[in-house]
């Protein structure tokens, strides 16, 4: 007798910076989603996906949940809000340091889902003894009751193989979502502006990285090589000058450093052309974030 297919969403949620990025590419095996040590890197519900004959699971990892302070947090709290509605499993990350009583009103959704939730406590090597991680764990259980828990390390690749083992027995029987060869349901160029947009994150500091938003303008894809033209807009000249640099000296570093990325991850020679531009506040401008792609 011939087991039936399986498929179905997986969505990962969380506060920012508790490592949701970081589990999911472990998960897929492949680096989707970008991983800095800033918080609010993932801007996007970006989808990664498994298959097998057998199953086919589709991944979403979230923008953090926060308290909006402009219109582009409202979007990424609504997608954050959205991954609960459409899960058929729905995965909870912490870690060791968060206290449960953060987000009180996000995880009071969590708690009345109907879906199965599982609650992954990472960066469990930060644990000094099993004592403290019985701790963690029981005031946990009291803000997620029904929740299954796995203490992992997703960057020690910890437990990550048992939890993908129980993701794979709850999900339903369903035919595949997606091609079988599908990876991501975003396109190439969207890859392209999340490692322009990490290379940002990680060569500036304060507001810079957080007021610019990555445009991919040309893609022209041949068969061993890409060019790519792509423009990076701020909010404020003053930014516009920080991040081209003297001489253009930090924008040259963060094309060579994104050019590297970009070559590994399409397996081609790339030729990158990045200009900056201004685009006044553009995080409260509805018309913007709608050109942008996070209003719909």
């Amino acid at each position: 007798m011939t087991t039936e297919h399986k498929a179905g969403f997986v969505n990962i949620v969380g506060n920012p910076n508790v490592g949701k990025s970081t589990l999911m590419n472990d998960l897929v095996g492949e680096r989707i989603s970008i991983i800095t040590s800033k918080a609010q890197t993932t801007r996007h519900r970006i989808m990664g996906i498994v298959n097998t004959d057998d199953y086919q699971i589709v991944f979403s990892d979230t923008p953090g949940v926060l308290s909006p302070k402009y219109k582009l947090q409202q979007s990424m709290l609504q997608q954050s809000e959205g991954a609960l509605t459409d899960a058929d499993v729905l995965v909870y990350v912490t870690d060791v340091v968060e206290d449960p009583s953060k987000n009180a009103e996000f995880l009071a959704k969590v708690a009345s889902e109907k879906v199965p939730v599982l609650l992954v406590i990472n960066k469990i090597d930060l644990v000094k003894g099993q004592s403290e991680l019985e701790e963690i764990v029981s005031r946990w259980h009291e803000t997620l009751p029904n929740a299954e828990v796995f203490p992992t390390s997703a960057k020690e690749h910890f437990n990550v193989t048992n939890l993908m083992k129980r993701i794979v027995e709850l999900l339903p029987e369903h035919a595949p979502y997606f091609g079988k060869d599908a990876l991501t349901d975003k396109p190439a160029r969207f890859f392209v502006t999340e490692i322009i947009r990490e290379k940002i994150l990680l060569n500036y500091d304060k507001e810079v990285p957080y007021s610019t938003e990555v445009i991919v303008e040309k893609f022209d894809e041949k068969e061993r090589s890409i060019h790519i033209m792509a423009v990076i807009y701020v909010e404020r000249d003053t930014q516009k000058g920080i991040l081209i640099g003297h001489g253009g000296k930090m924008l040259k570093k963060v094309g060579m450093e994104a050019r590297k990325d970009i070559e590994a991850f399409f397996g081609k020679s790339v030729y990158l052309e990045m200009f900056v531009k201004v685009e006044d506040n553009w995080r409260n401008r509805e018309s913007k974030l709608r050109q942008f792609g996070y209003i719909e």
